[in-house]
């Protein structure tokens, strides 16, 4: 994922370990001219680098949260691209509306992993393309990849263990992380703050070293028949 051939716009050079992330993800899928679902699309950063870079006709971006959502339309102002408020677990879509849906980093929140698959199986076209990218510990595994490999209108065409990339990922990120931590929190909260942003040394980097988080890469391809 570090490639340094990657050409960015200046703008998006303090983004490229998230970027080649999530450019890793999509594995070569090619969203020119379709239609997009980014579930959990947080504060928007790579739903903005996918309809800048990638020329999909449409990209929406879902996310739980209403004020993220708020931030993102003022944020993200791309032809194309729109965000919207809603569930992960119950996707306010028609059947087959998407070529293509991306979730990354979040889905371990979710109550039911298994109903969002179904959810995501629901909402893609035949033919279409889930790429997916997550973590999880030990107790969380066994359901997350059998959710993956046994959907029935879900083929696996790909499972990737991401831990060296993901860890090199934190180590480039962390500078800037800790920087906003300090300008943006007061020092009470620093430790909590920057365990949740995944900085070098933090409980979250420290698992990933170790393998007793385990972060994989998916792509699926939503059967024809």
């Amino acid at each position: 994922m570090d490639d340094p051939r990657l050409e960015l716009r200046t703008e998006d050079e303090a983004d490229r370990p998230n970027i080649q992330l999530y450019r890793h993800v999509l594995g070569g899928v090619d969203l020119r001219g379709k239609r997009v679902l980014e579930v959990s699309c947080g504060h928007g950063g790579g739903a903005s680098y996918f309809a800048r870079y990638h020329g999909p006709k449409e990209y929406i971006g879902l996310d739980l949260n209403s004020e993220g959502i708020r931030y993102c339309r003022e944020k993200h102002q791309v032809a194309g691209l729109s965000f919207m408020a809603g569930d992960a677990q119950a996707l306010p879509f028609a059947a087959g509306s998407f070529d293509v849906v991306i979730n990354v980093e979040a889905s371990h929140c979710y109550p039911d992993f298994p109903g969002f698959v179904a959810q995501v199986a629901m909402v893609l076209k035949p033919g279409g393309w889930f790429c997916h990218a997550d973590l999880r510990y030990p107790n969380g595994v066994d359901e997350w990849v059998g959710a993956l490999s046994h959907h029935p209108l879900l083929r696996l065409e790909q499972m990737r263990l991401i831990n060296p990339e993901v860890i090199r990922g934190m180590e480039l990120n962390t500078p800037r992380y800790e920087a906003m931590v300090r300008q943006a929190l007061p020092r009470v909260l620093h430790g909590l703050a920057m365990d949740f942003a995944g900085v070098k040394g933090s409980r979250l980097y420290r698992d990933a070293v170790s393998g007793e988080m385990t972060y994989r890469s998916f792509r699926l391809q939503r059967r024809v028949s």
